[in-house]
Formats: structure tokens, sequence, C-alpha cells
């Protein structure tokens, strides 16, 4: 660790609690001072409104802690390509004036299930989404950070590289879920080979079979990725998202455990990345 940054250690503390207490309990019952925000009250960021938003600015601001990205809906599993463009055009409007007040530089977006859609029609219209989006946050100076999760360009290095590209904005760029790949049936460690120098931020999770698991004791390699981002000059957040208390996009509410089974998943990553 010689010379070395201390490393930004973050988490999606939904998985924890729903009530911005209890979300923030466990960040300090971990000694971190950064969070990605997606719900707060089982609102997303999005949709709180303008008094509930000023609350949790507030009081983030009162606890010295910093949020390190708004992980949005756009393009996510519950929006494919069929979607109302203008519901993701409406959301990331809120999020940029949100990134503005938090000090806060990245949104998490993905790239859109597809529905029914040719090969073609789909790569198309999925470049054309992220273009105007990645040009609206441009203009406002946040980042879209694309995941290697739900949509087009989610489960393929190819796919990933070839929306960069097209999309050819500095505005776009990309998230690495280590755990995704054993959750969806893919190689994460050989993706993460190929798109590692477009990496601006990192969720870290871990998985066996279909089960999600603490970081660093199933399949995913996490270790490996680390050492990989590492080695790739990787100096962003880690940002704990571990499914192993709540699945957002499965049913059901969090677990009695889900504030230990959080804060163990926590010091499990803090291990692997210090």
């Amino acid at each position: 660790m010689s010379g070395r940054p201390r490393p930004v250690l973050a988490g999606i503390t939904d998985e924890a609690a729903p009530d911005l207490p209890g979300q923030l309990a466990v960040l300090a019952e971990l000694g971190w001072s950064h969070v990605e925000l997606r719900t707060v009250g089982g609102r997303a960021v999005a949709d709180l409104d303008d008094d509930g938003f000023a609350v949790v600015a507030k009081e983030l601001a009162a606890r010295g802690v910093r949020a390190v990205c708004l992980a949005s809906r756009i393009g996510g599993w519950a929006r494919p390509i069929s979607t109302p463009f203008e519901d993701d055009l409406a959301e990331l409007d809120v999020l940029l004036r949100r990134c503005a007040a938090l000090g806060t530089r990245f949104v998490r977006i993905m790239s859109y299930p597809n529905a029914g859609l040719s090969e073609r029609r789909w790569r198309d219209r999925v470049i054309t989404r992220v273009s105007m989006l990645a040009e609206l946050a441009e203009a406002a100076g946040v980042v879209l950070l694309h995941e290697n999760c739900s949509g087009w360009a989610g489960t393929s290095a190819e796919r990933a590289l070839d929306l960069l590209d097209a999309v050819d904005n500095p505005a776009l760029k990309l998230l690495f879920d280590t755990g995704n790949g054993v959750a969806h049936g893919y190689d994460g460690y050989a993706m993460l080979r190929e798109v590692v120098a477009h990496v601006e931020h990192v969720h870290v999770k871990d998985a066996t079979g279909d089960r999600f698991v603490p970081p660093g004791s199933g399949d995913a390699r996490v270790a490996d990725c680390v050492e990989l981002l590492r080695a790739h000059g990787y100096r962003g957040a880690w940002s704990l998202e571990p499914h192993v208390a709540l699945v957002p996009h499965r049913s059901g509410a969090l677990a009695p455990d889900a504030p230990a089974a959080f804060v163990a998943a926590g010091r499990a990553m803090a291990g692997l990345v210090r």
C-alpha cells in the first residue's frame, strides 16, 4: 500500500435499509463516507419531490457523506427499447439537477433490453438514445456510466466498445460490476480484460450459481478483477452492491438481517480492495 491512495469505499445502501437514517447507519458502522444513491424511502432518487430530495441532500452534508453516483433506471431491466424515450429524458433531467446539487459526476445507465426488434434495429435505437442522453449529460458536466447488466451492450465487451465508439462522447464511460457475469451467464473477468481502459466506476458483488454471496467467496474472481483494474490505473470508487439481502428486480422486501448482511459484505469488500 505504500504510496497508494486509500480506496474510496461506497455502497448502494438501499440494500441495507429503505430509509435514509438506516442507510447512513450502515455507512457509519463501516466507517465509510461515500454513498451511491438509488432509492430513499422506497422511491427512486428522481421520483423524490424537491422537498424530499432537499432533506436527503441536507442530511448527507450534515453527516459528511458524499454521493459518488446516482443509480438511474434509464435503459434498465424494466425499460426495454419499446419504452417511451420521454421517460428517460425526464429522469435524466431531474438527475442532472440533483447531481449539481450533490456535487456528483456520475449517473448509472443501462442499454435497453430488446422488445422484438432485429439486432440491427435494436442496436441503432440504443445508440440513438444513448447519444442524445450523453449530449445532455455533457452539457451538464455529468458522465453517464453504462453498466454490464441489462440491455444491448450489457453482456458483451464487443458491444460495449461499439457503443462507446458509436456514441463518441466523453460523457459516456463504463461501469463494471464484478458479479454480473456470474448472474447473467458470461465470463465477467474476460469482459473486463477487454474494456478495462474505459471503466470509470465499479460495483462490487459476488455470486455462485444463482446465489449472491459476500465479495470474495463466490465465482466472480473479485480479487482478480481488483488486481486487473489497479494494474490499469483505476482510481475510482468501489461501490458495494452485494444483493445478499435484496435483489432489486426480484420481488420481496429486505431481509430482517439486511443491515448486518450489508456490513459483513462491506467488510469483505474492504479487505479485498485495501
